[in-house]
């Protein structure tokens, strides 16, 4: 299939596009490549599947030298005209729209990026699968949706009507808008509820990082709720063989659907939502010392209260995944810790790690 992935520059995205290349699908990536966080980590990603820094221009094409059915664009949501025009170019069967502004706290101190981003370019998405008719559109969505619902495991059909930060609310617009395209121009989209994704080149704003990249220095990591959290931690190989099922499965419709008792994760149109996730919460404080052993060394832990936006516990409920698409998360916490880890050493201290060994020979 010919497939577009918004946010390829991105952790999900990069990861996916690997994936599906490998297979044999052909893929088109673009990523405005903004500064939330250290470009240089996604211009990594970006080399590690053969796309050049140095030949990536605006709106430009860049041919990967690693995978010959992929290529690369700097491109933007927001900008239609470019966008329009790259949707008449290449006739895409699937689009995933993994190109976002994420964090939650971060949305508290600068929110008009999540409007520019996740609704006003989402919106731009959509109208692009409407007029060139895409076969399957499957966004990103976020456990955040779930808000101040203390039901769990948190399941896609609760009420999800109580954000508790800007982010949240941008992510269910985002399926509130996908259902309308849905109804209106029978366009199947899937929207992914993602649970804590973590693993090699992941955001340096997620926890595992922070608190990996502190521990190795020595210095205190911050602890939120003193400790009394917990997250539906995943790892991303188990998020990207999800994403992967659902890119060979579009919508249907629930032909089912009773608007006296309205399933809100599926639709009479071709409609629905999915939680993806291990499906296993896992205390905060139990993480800290997994990640302690395979780091060898003790956290210095500095224990803060509950940050505006956050919720205490995440759990995703993925029957639905594991019934109808054979979904299966796999990965244990120590074995998905341990692989990051070693992924971190590696990206950030081989240089020093070969120079230690090159003197230690000289000797």
């Amino acid at each position: 299939m010919k497939i577009l992935i918004t946010g390829t520059a991105g952790f999900i995205g990069f990861h996916l596009a690997k994936r599906l290349l490998e297979r044999g699908d052909e893929v088109v990536g673009i990523d405005n490549i903004n500064d939330y966080y250290d470009v240089n980590l996604k211009y990594g990603r970006l080399e590690d599947t053969g796309i050049k820094k140095v030949r990536i221009l605006y709106g430009q094409a860049v041919q990967s030298i690693k995978y010959p059915g992929y290529q690369f664009l700097k491109l933007d949501l927001n900008d239609k005209e470019s966008l329009d025009e790259l949707f008449a170019k290449h006739g895409f069967d699937v689009v995933v729209n993994l190109a976002a502004q994420a964090g939650v706290r971060y949305s508290l101190k600068n929110p008009q990026a999540y409007i520019d981003s996740n609704i006003h370019g989402f919106l731009n998405i959509l109208e692009n699968c409407r007029n060139h008719r895409v076969k399957n559109l499957i966004y990103a969505s976020s456990s955040s949706v779930y808000g101040l619902n203390k039901r769990m495991p948190f399941a896609v059909s609760h009420n999800v009507d109580h954000p508790v930060s800007l982010y949240a609310a941008s992510k269910k617009s985002n399926e509130l808008m996908a259902h309308a395209y849905s109804h209106l121009f029978n366009i199947p989209t899937t929207g992914l509820r993602f649970f804590t994704v973590y693993g090699p080149w992941g955001r340096p704003d997620m926890a595992l990082y922070l608190f990996t990249k502190a521990i190795l220095e020595d210095k205190p990591i911050d602890v939120f709720n003193n400790g009394e959290l917990s997250r539906d931690f995943t790892y991303i190989d188990d998020i990207v063989e999800g994403i992967v099922k659902v890119v060979d499965n579009p919508a249907s419709r629930n032909i089912n659907w009773d608007g006296f008792h309205p399933d809100p994760s599926t639709s009479p149109a071709p409609y629905r939502l999915l939680n993806i996730g291990r499906g296993q919460p896992v205390k905060l404080m139990d993480f800290i010392t997994e990640l302690e052993d395979a780091l060898g060394k003790t956290a210095r832990k500095n224990f803060l209260p509950m940050q505006k936006g956050d919720v205490s516990a995440t759990w995703a409920d993925v029957r639905d995944l594991e019934e109808n698409f054979d979904y299966e998360a796999k990965t244990s916490i120590r074995l998905g810790i341990n692989s990051f880890v070693n992924w971190f050493k590696n990206y950030y201290y081989a240089g020093e790690q070969e120079a230690v060994s090159a003197i230690q020979q000289q000797r």
